[in-house]
Parts: structure tokens; sequence; C-alpha cells
């Protein structure tokens, strides 16, 4: 009797996700999350903090751990070098900071700026408009056709929160007229991404610039 020995196939993840849509940069959580995170929390205590503290003060503990589990996530995508930018900086450095761990864990929103918006500035265009997004799903779905087919309402509500990111870091100076406007982006900021090697990122910062 010969036993088989059979090679585990590794799936990797689709490289354009949904998972944007589940929120925006949410500053104020987002500090709140960062604070969590550097105080090393125990996995009973972070849950204690989250669903029974309510810190993030949601209306429900479902809603909170949502919030918390996306936040958290994108955070730890960086170290906590920038978990501390979040907490303690300003609110152009915090909110940076939260863009920079947003585009590392998606690349549906690094893309869409990396790509299309840094088109729109090199283009002299003056507005981004909602068009766009569309026109990028497909361009992601000929560059990656493992991405998942998403009802429109979900791939409407996905633009919608990229826009109101960009909004947020002031890039777009609000989603109705949709105009650009260049970033400036802060010195601690970017030091962090050169000091730990983030390219793509910086790359995509740097297309605001």
């Amino acid at each position: 009797m010969t036993t088989r020995h059979v090679r585990a196939e590794t799936r990797h993840p689709p490289r354009y996700r949904a998972d944007i849509g589940g929120g925006t940069l949410m500053l104020p959580e987002s500090r709140k999350v960062a604070s969590l995170l550097l105080k090393g929390l125990p996995p009973g205590a972070w849950q204690k903090a989250i669903e029974v503290e309510n810190v993030l003060q949601k209306t429900s503990p479902a809603g909170a751990k949502r919030i918390a589990s996306l936040i958290r996530a994108r955070l730890e995508t960086m170290t906590d070098d920038l978990w501390l930018l979040v907490r303690d900086g300003d609110r152009d450095i915090a909110m940076q900071a939260m863009f920079a761990a947003s585009i590392k864990h998606s690349a549906l929103l690094g893309d869409f700026i990396d790509m299309v918006v840094r088109e729109r500035f090199r283009g002299f265009h003056d507005t981004l408009p909602k068009t766009s997004w569309a026109d990028y799903l497909d361009i992601c779905r000929s560059r990656a056709p493992e991405m998942p087919v998403w009802k429109d309402s979900t791939a409407k509500k996905l633009g919608e929160h990229v826009y109101r990111i960009l909004s947020e870091v002031d890039v777009l100076t609000d989603t109705k007229s949709c105009r650009l406007r260049k970033m400036a982006v802060r010195r601690e900021v970017k030091e962090h991404l050169q000091g730990h090697g983030e390219r793509y990122v910086l790359r995509c910062l740097e297309a605001l610039e």
C-alpha cells in the first residue's frame, strides 16, 4: 500500500475585495482602536472594550465589533509607529496615517489612486468624474479575472466610500462637485513610509502631491 502525498494548493485572496465598503477612514474610531492596539490587550479585554464598554460609541455590539474589526485590519498592515501617528497626531497627520493603512489594506483603493487619480492630475484635469469609478472597475476585472462579481448597488457603494475617503483627506473638495486638489503629505507620514519600505503606499500618496 502506498501513501499518496498531495500538495495542498495555495489559494491567494483576490487582489480586489469589497472590504473598503465597510467604512471610510472614521478618524475618531480609528484613534480609539489604535489606542487599544498599543495597549496590547488580550482577546477578552479587547472584546470587553468594544462590545461591553462600547468605547466606539456605536448603537449595537455587532456594529461596534464590525467597525473595530475593519479598523484593526487596516492598522495591522502597519507597525505600531504608525498607530502612534493615528492616536496622537494632529488631524492631518492622523488622517493621512489612517489613509496610508487603508491603501495598504485595500488594493481597490490604492490602485484607483495610482492608476486613475494620478492620470487626472497628470492631464491637468480639475475634477474626478463619478464615471471614473465604473470605468476603473472594468480595468480591474481585465487585470484580475478572479475579482468577485459585485451587484451594481455594491459597486456603487464601494465607489461612494472611495470618493468620501478622498474627500476626508482633502483630495476632493467635496463628493458633489468632485473637484480635485493636491494633497501635501505630512513629513511624519512620509518618513514612516520611507523608513518601513512601504513603496506602494508611498507611490500612491505621492501621486496626490
